[in-house]
């Protein structure tokens, strides 16, 4: 067990170290956008801890500190994370027969850059502790870098210079990890489709676009997807 779960660790952290170079801007970013917005610093890290969404957090920091209603906050994150469904339902297999408490903490760990290298690996691995070692470590190095680049952009949210332009790196981030998942036809139509929606429909009041656009991608991938099925039965 010792030996194939320090394999499949040593695979995993080469395979996600890349990410780590934009990781740790946009999670600097993170800090900086929830105390811009008033939140003292053990609020931004206590929300930090308790939602580790960047996606989300940066998606709905905007609308808290517009005072938007509490329903809409919480129906941004909702769709902003209906992702994490499908993810967990592909890498499921990969923990089948694993501690109920194991696959707890695999769910609150499970971030898209962790789904984007090691999804093919995680399903076509045999052995369990490998499986094991390949998703949990990088996984807890992903968490540990995340809070603590999270701490230096909180802390140092009125020293850090903004012509760094960050912003720049979380994009460039998100864009590495989306690539990778850019397989199939269905996702590349989804991807299309809900870039642009959000992007025509920016105006929108309470940022709506976006949500619309994340609604008309997932559409368009699951009829792009369906189209497809059929073609092949005929």
């Amino acid at each position: 067990m010792e030996t194939t779960f320090r394999s499949g660790a040593r695979e995993g952290m080469r395979d996600f170290l890349p990410l780590s170079v934009g990781l740790v801007p946009w999670a600097m970013v993170t800090g900086i956008a929830m105390r811009s917005i008033g939140l003292s610093p053990l609020e931004a890290m206590g929300m930090n801890l308790l939602v580790y969404a960047g996606t989300a957090q940066l998606g709905t920091l905007p609308l808290i500190g517009s005072g938007a209603p509490l329903w809409l906050i919480f129906l941004t994150a909702l769709v902003l994370n209906l992702r994490f469904i499908i993810f967990s339902a592909t890498l499921a297999p990969a923990f089948h027969g694993h501690p109920f408490m194991r696959r707890l903490a695999s769910s609150y760990l499970l971030v898209d850059g962790m789904f984007a290298v090691g999804a093919d690996k995680l399903r076509r691995a045999q052995d369990p502790n490998w499986r094991w070692g390949y998703y949990i470590v990088p996984s807890i190095y992903c968490w540990m870098l995340w809070q603590c680049s999270t701490l230096i952009g909180v802390l140092g949210a009125g020293v850090i210079p903004q012509g760094w332009s960050l912003e720049f790196m979380t994009t460039i981030a998100l864009m590495v990890m989306m690539v990778p998942m850019l397989r199939e036809r269905p996702m590349w139509v989804a991807g299309l489709v809900g870039g642009l929606g959000a992007v025509l429909l920016r105006d929108l009041p309470l940022r709506l676009g976006l949500i619309a656009g994340i609604a008309l991608g997932i559409a368009a991938g699951f009829a792009a997807e369906r189209v497809l099925a059929g073609r092949a039965a005929r």
